[in-house]
């Protein structure tokens, strides 16, 4: 399995900037296996310590954070000797070791020809509580489940998948090229909204093609995330995380995604939600837009915190949540008519956030009788996004929105194949990323 990450760890590697990385992501997006594949062929030797498994290690940085006599433990417990230029070392679940990550700010500015990764699971390590974080001394990288192009590297569709990483909005030329396989990569989408991006899901699905044994795997994770809110949550706010978590079905069911907290409980008010929800975005779980009151830059001035759509990491995640059957998506057209278009407009968002740098928004007018779907910042450019499940394509909100702040570029994401009009262009809802 290839991961897009893995290009930018090793330009991370060859980078003179270079800190120590911390790299983010929920539970179960594939942290572990990027990160040693990375070593494997990256480096010619991997010191790997994850402190979950290793009690004896978590007291490692307790009383002493000198980088030499850290080292000098690591090459005792993995019995090799450590050299800079070609080992990678990495902390695994360092949430678990106390001060583990105050210890990499001491490896950036007194030892910092060591390359060293932390990983963790932001089901703690986000929130993890009295610690001196090393700001400024690190970066980062976050890592989501796999892609609708690494999902088609992975079921063996690789010069699919670089002919899709070719495209961009403005350039007809690689649209054209892939133009005669529009029906195969819409075959390919529909198995990849039931599957989703989720790598043990994904391997599942490679290895058996059997798509009771992929909805096992699914519900087995979700079990496992609802067993770590009671593991990792402050116990008072549990069951609202439970609450918020199993009404993403229904809040994304209604026409207007806008998350309403009246579907968790009659009476229910914000304030007694805000952090339960809060803790959730933070574990990498949930995917928060807000509203932006005006398409104008910078966006992060014009949105609305209180006012906001929330999605959930992973599609087939989703499916597996509302019991959604392979026919039902995998036959005919029925995938863009069921769940009135929440599928669709789940996979748009997951695959505009593969590119974190983005901020994403959504926009509404005022009386909220008008409706943008998803408003992005891009390279100091705001584009207007309008999703579309079907090959219906009409869209009055989104004329509107572009006759009245004419914006550079107006996407629409549909069924139908690429092209160009004078006041937008259609991407196939493959071609999204």
């Amino acid at each position: 399995m290839k991961r897009d990450k893995l290009t930018e760890l090793i330009a991370w590697k060859e980078s003179p900037r270079r800190k120590p990385l911390i790299l983010r992501g929920a539970r179960q997006v594939g942290k572990t296996w990027l990160l040693k594949e990375f070593g494997r062929s990256c480096y010619r030797q991997v010191v790997y310590i994850n402190f979950e498994n290793t009690p004896h290690l978590q007291g490692l940085f307790k009383d002493n954070l000198d980088p030499k006599r850290i080292i000098e433990a690591l090459q005792i417990h993995a019995k090799i000797l450590i050299s800079p230029e070609d080992t990678l070392i990495i902390w695994d679940e360092i949430q678990a070791a106390k001060q583990g990550l105050t210890a990499l700010k001491y490896f950036c500015e007194e030892a910092p020809q060591y390359h060293i990764v932390a990983a963790g699971s932001l089901l703690g390590m986000g929130l993890h509580a009295a610690v001196s974080f090393p700001v400024g001394k690190v970066n980062f990288m976050d890592l989501r489940p796999l892609s609708f192009g690494e999902f088609l590297r992975a079921c063996g569709e690789e010069l699919l998948a670089d002919a899709l990483c070719q495209t961009a909005w403005d350039r007809d030329r690689e649209w054209e090229l892939l133009a005669p396989f529009h029906q195969q990569l819409s075959l390919l989408l529909k198995t990849y909204l039931y599957v989703g991006g989720m790598p043990e899901v994904v391997m599942t699905y490679v290895e058996t093609k059997d798509m009771s044994q992929v909805r096992e795997v699914q519900q087995e994770i979700l079990h496992a995330y609802e067993a770590d809110f009671s593991k990792h949550a402050p116990i008072e706010i549990v069951p609202r995380i439970q609450m918020a978590w199993r009404s993403i079905p229904a809040q994304l069911a209604k026409e207007n995604k806008k998350f309403v907290y009246g579907i968790l409980r009659e009476g229910a008010r914000a304030k007694d939600y805000e952090l339960a929800i809060e803790w959730l975005c933070n574990c990498g779980l949930f995917l928060k837009v807000n509203r932006v009151s005006k398409p104008h830059i910078p966006l992060s001035a014009y949105q609305e915190q209180s006012i906001f759509k929330l999605f959930l990491l992973d599609i087939g995640l989703l499916g597996a949540m509302t019991a959604l059957e392979a026919h039902v998506l995998l036959e005919g057209d029925r995938v863009f008519t069921e769940f009135k278009g929440a599928l669709t407009e789940q996979y748009v968002m997951q695959q505009l956030r593969v590119r974190t740098h983005d901020l994403i928004t959504y926009w509404t007018n005022e009386r909220s009788t008008a409706e943008v779907d998803f408003v992005v910042q891009h390279e100091g450019k705001v584009i207007p996004i309008e999703v579309k499940a079907e090959t219906n394509v009409r869209a009055r909100s989104f004329r509107l929105f572009c006759e009245k702040y004419q914006p550079h570029q107006a996407l629409r994401a549909s069924m139908l194949p690429y092209h160009r009009e004078t006041w937008m262009v259609n991407i196939p809802l493959w071609g999204i990323k």
